[in-house]
């Protein structure tokens, strides 16, 4: 273990960091999830807005991979078009 004031501050951040992306990796998904149940074209596509949103963030935060996020969105985007039609 590290004893420097520094490393001490690192750890400390990093868990906090780690804390803060586990939570929203996980309401990410959760929120797929219910769009992935969703039967109402309406409800759906309001949904994709927010979970593309959600899928967006993390890719930028580099919680997921760029190219996962992409193909979350599109696979989600092929399920509320196919909704609709």
């Amino acid at each position: 273990m590290a004893n420097h004031k520094s490393a001490l501050k690192r750890i400390r951040s990093n868990e906090a960091k780690r804390l803060r992306n586990r939570y929203q990796h996980k309401t990410t998904r959760t929120a797929i999830r219910k769009l992935r149940a969703s039967k109402d074209a309406v409800e759906a596509s309001a949904l994709l807005k927010a979970v593309s949103s959600m899928v967006d963030k993390l890719a930028r935060k580099n919680v997921i991979h760029k190219n996962k996020a992409a193909n979350l969105k599109s696979s989600l985007t092929k399920h509320v078009n196919a909704l609709a039609a």
